[in-house]
């Protein structure tokens, strides 16, 4: 596995949690997909790179577009995980996997771009990952999050510069708090 990774680590938080016994450490990620920088926009938000430098981890779900914004968010990411799509062309093909896998406290995350048609999608995401814990995915540039049969979480942070029949800009936060996963779609002003 190929993974783009920045010189800076992850900021780990302590939170407290009751449940468990007093203090315990949270991971903090940013789901992003559809850049499409510059066709789509000319650059990112200022709210996207503020996220993007507040998370613990940055994935990618692929169509970048422009190698400057892979270089871009490689330079202000704490950790990042991407993967390439079908409108990135050679160079960011050769620097990123079609398929990406991380271990995030304990919990195994597959990334890729395309999953295929909405229906059936967890069924066949379940048989395709079988042991991934969450799946991010992009493509459609519409928001997802759903649960496989089995329990494979499918996310899809929309896109932060193409709403595509939605009603705003997205993209999705993800604290991982032991096998807990909270994800919150965050619209993009």
């Amino acid at each position: 596995m190929r993974r783009v990774s920045s010189p800076r680590e992850p900021r780990l938080r302590r939170v407290e949690n009751p449940e468990r016994g007093g203090v315990q450490v949270s991971t903090n990620l940013l789901l992003l997909a559809d850049t499409h920088v510059p066709k789509r926009a000319k650059r990112l938000p200022d709210s996207v790179l503020s996220a993007v430098e507040e998370a613990d981890i940055v994935v990618h779900a692929g169509d970048w577009v422009d190698v400057a914004t892979l270089d871009l968010l490689t330079s202000r990411s704490r950790a990042l995980v991407g993967v390439f799509g079908n409108n990135d062309g050679p160079e960011l093909r050769a620097r990123l996997p079609e398929i990406a896998r991380v271990r995030v406290e304990g919990v195994d995350i597959a990334v890729i771009h395309e999953t295929g048609a909405a229906k059936g999608r967890e069924q066949r995401m379940e048989l395709a990952f079988p042991d991934a814990d969450v799946l991010v995915f992009g493509h459609s540039h519409i928001p997802w999050d759903t649960a496989s049969p089995s329990g494979l979480r499918l996310l899809n942070p929309g896109s932060p510069t193409d709403r595509r029949r939605q009603p705003v800009c997205t993209m999705m936060s993800v604290t991982i708090d032991g096998s807990r996963i909270e994800a919150t779609l965050v619209p993009v002003r």
